[in-house]
């Protein structure tokens, strides 16, 4: 093998572009300025996931970066990361372009994700097949920053205000759902009872509340907005339990700048829009509709979380002039987006940092070391001193540990 030029700190990476059918063909080859494919660019993915790691770019080997990691864990990690998380890099940054519904879903807690991993490697159910649930060992909380208009389902309504959602569709076939709502439990009642219908009576209920919803999103409802988003899922899934399912759910619609923080159990689903998606370094999806792919309907109730959010913004700290920082209640990453044109920017030198340059150019000095980044290209920064500075001409996003 070619011996690794000396590279301490900096590498450029080459990320792969995941292709799945709910992807939009043009907007990640627009960020990147290649040629549309034709196919569905869904996700960029930039890190050290063992299914499509980064690779360093100049290497003669281009090894992948969780290769790198597991050949010296404390050079590419660092003391605090490698005694936290073990031998592997705790978080996964992606750029994800959707133009049509991903599944409804939800992600296991770090002890559900441990268990029903051991339990499937312990059944002898094959990684990767259809019988599967569990990829990993780990959870999967995320977090989404959205680069353009950006709409999704994200945690349950609070039940007064879905109350007043349903009864402004006025839907006779949801009336007798209104006081199960309204009960004890009342979300966990409905969601699973929606969830389990079958047949004929299933198909009568998707039916008479999309056309309910194609209604109400032509008038100047505050509803308006959910009932066009139940109707744009239907679209994507005919017939499918999904769309009524996600008027349990917030309907949120973020401007570019805004971001949503998706805990264990938040049950979601994205509808349109690029954001930048930050993540545990994990792949573990319990679904429950609005996909072709595998529904564990018992599964899917065990993880999720119930408790309704009113707002499921999620607010930056703003540590300085053009820096605002994301941070969330798990320690695998937050998220910074630094305006190098306010002031140069210093990294915290314990690391690790996956920089990603976005419209503009950046420039990232660590010490001698010096580095320029295109645009919507990524670096990967090790720990060490002395702290890394950034400068450049347009916003710039730091994945780092949350330490």
């Amino acid at each position: 093998m070619t011996s690794a030029p000396r590279s301490p700190r900096l590498i450029a990476l080459d990320n792969a572009i995941r292709e799945y059918a709910w992807g939009s063909t043009e907007a990640i080859p627009e960020l990147l300025g290649i040629a549309p494919t034709g196919r569905p660019a869904a996700e960029l993915w930039m890190g050290a996931h063992p299914d499509e790691p980064s690779r360093w770019s100049e290497h003669p080997d281009r090894p992948g970066l969780d290769e790198l990691i597991g050949r010296s864990p404390q050079r590419w990690l660092g003391e605090a990361s490698l005694a936290a998380f073990g031998p592997r890099l705790p978080f996964l940054m992606k750029v994800l372009a959707a133009d049509r519904a991903l599944s409804l879903q939800a992600h296991p807690s770090r002890a559900q994700a441990e268990a029903g991993f051991a339990a499937e490697e312990a059944s002898g159910v094959p990684r990767g097949t259809a019988g599967r649930n569990y990829c990993d060992a780990n959870h999967k909380p995320e977090l989404a920053y959205a680069l353009t208009q950006f709409d999704a389902f994200c945690g349950f309504r609070p039940v007064p205000a879905t109350l007043e959602l349903l009864d402004c569709l006025g839907v006779p076939e949801l009336a007798g759902y209104l006081p199960m709502l309204a009960g004890e439990d009342g979300l966990r009642a409905t969601f699973t009872t929606l969830l389990s219908l079958t047949g004929a009576a299933r198909d009568r209920l998707v039916e008479a509340t999309v056309a309910g919803c194609r209604r109400l999103a032509g008038n100047d409802s505050r509803w308006a907005g959910a009932a066009r988003a139940s109707a744009l899922a239907a679209a994507d899934f005919p017939g499918d339990i999904g769309a009524v399912l996600a008027l349990l759910l917030n309907y949120v619609r973020l401007a570019p700048g805004e971001a949503i923080y998706l805990g264990a159990g938040n049950v979601h689903a994205y509808l349109r829009g690029t954001c930048i998606e930050i993540l545990a370094n994990s792949d573990n999806v319990l679904r429950c509709g609005l996909t072709p792919k595998r529904i564990d309907i018992p599964e899917l109730l065990r993880v999720a979380d119930f408790t309704s959010v009113a707002d499921p913004r999620w607010q930056p700290s703003r540590p300085g002039e053009g820096h605002l920082v994301f941070e969330v209640p798990v320690p695998d990453f937050r998220l910074s987006v630094l305006d190098p044109a306010a002031g140069q920017v210093r990294l915290p030198p314990d690391g690790p940092h996956l920089v990603l340059s976005g419209d503009g150019e950046a420039s990232l000095a660590c010490g001698p070391e010096r580095r320029t980044v295109p645009r919507w290209h990524s670096v990967y920064v090790a720990p060490g001193e002395p702290a890394c500075a950034v400068s450049g001409t347009g916003q710039v996003f730091v994945a780092s540990t949350n330490l």
